[in-house]
């Protein structure tokens, strides 16, 4: 069992300062997100030794990598990288290039098969193929593949969807989920993509100028009031839902612990655990249910705070639906006139829903 990520890192590089002492849990996915210049990317390359933070730290569990004089060499670290680029091989063929990670491995310690790799991302057909023959989504697949072959410790992921069109992201997306559900070790994902986050994060890191703005678990940072209006524009959570029926009309019931969410017809069957994402500009606020709306999905919540946005008028509302958050955004006139505030049982009207999928 792993234990906790550490990483302290200072870079000065004049016009930029990044300064960071974050504590990632050791399983999952940890998103490092902020926008261009930020330092996410900064943090990854000095989390992999490519990125010279002299009295940095960075250790997983007991194994360090770094701290005070020690520093171990790129080479020696038990870490895959993948970066924006697939940087593969162009004179091997994609089996050759996976045969590399293999072999820096002694056969006693891989903990992957090539074809068990191979199948989970989807390339067993391409294994003899050239790079030059692959689409962007196909190679990043394979440079994912061959970081998971040399057995890391731990996958190091600066924007790999970065370089690839909106087809290729969506077409990628889907085995990356599979990885995170199918492999046991932690990930840190740099990214920039809020639908990334929503989609792959267990654990979400806020940067912004060198700095840790938020860090913890994806709702807890994601539900958050007081963060800098450059993130809580796009305010919103993301719920873990499970699909608990059809309905006519051509409806799928969802259920999650705060109560039903109705969304247009899925195919996938009972029990199928579907993520979502709620923005806070979908959600209004009654003091009792409305029958004579074509709202489909109202739940009861119990308001916790309220926070001012940067928009002039309007307000950012926090609340608690049976220990799950939801965020809403609503006018300050709203706000008074329904005199909203903390610890106020309410309902909450979700006016779309958007399925990450």
């Amino acid at each position: 069992m792993n234990g906790d990520i550490r990483a302290r890192f200072r870079v000065d590089r004049g016009e930029f300062c990044l300064d960071v002492d974050l504590t990632l849990p050791g399983h999952g996915v940890s998103v490092l997100f902020g926008h261009s210049g930020s330092g996410k990317t900064t943090i990854l390359r000095a989390m992999a030794g490519l990125e010279q933070a002299p009295a940095g730290h960075f250790a997983l569990g007991d194994t360090v990598w770094q701290h005070a004089g020690q520093f171990t060499p790129v080479h020696e670290r038990e870490i895959g990288v993948v970066f924006q680029e697939a940087n593969l091989f162009p004179h091997l063929n994609v089996r050759r290039n996976l045969e590399f990670g293999l072999r820096r491995v002694p056969d006693g310690k891989r903990s992957h098969r090539l074809k068990d790799v191979a199948d989970m991302l989807g390339i067993t057909h391409l294994l003899d193929r050239q790079p030059s023959q692959l689409s962007g989504g196909e190679r990043q697949r394979a440079a994912i593949a061959r970081a998971l072959l040399n057995t890391p410790r731990i996958l190091l992921m600066d924007e790999p969807l970065a370089a690839l069109d909106l087809k290729r992201k969506r077409e990628i997306l889907p085995y990356l989920e599979r990885m995170h559900r199918e492999l046991d070790i932690p990930v840190v994902y740099v990214s920039h993509s809020p639908e990334e986050v929503a989609r792959l994060a267990d654990h979400l890191v806020l940067l912004d100028e060198g700095k840790v703005i938020a860090s913890g678990p994806l709702n807890d940072v994601l539900a958050r009031i007081d963060l800098p209006a450059a993130f809580a524009d796009d305010a919103g959570v993301v719920l873990d839902t499970v699909v608990e029926g059809q309905e006519e009309d051509h409806i799928t019931r969802l259920r999650f612990p705060g109560g039903t969410i109705r969304v247009a017809q899925r195919e996938e069957p009972v029990g199928t655990p579907l993520r979502c994402r709620i923005h806070a500009r979908n959600v209004s606020l009654a003091l009792v249910p409305q029958p004579e709306t074509s709202i489909l999905n109202c739940v009861g919540a119990v308001v916790v705070d309220i926070a001012p946005t940067n928009t002039p008028g309007q307000v950012l509302v926090r609340l608690d639906c049976a220990g799950e958050p939801l965020l809403a955004r609503i006018t300050e006139r709203s706000r008074r006139k329904l005199d909203i505030r903390p610890g106020l049982a309410l309902r909450a009207q979700i006016k779309s829903v958007a399925l990450l999928d």
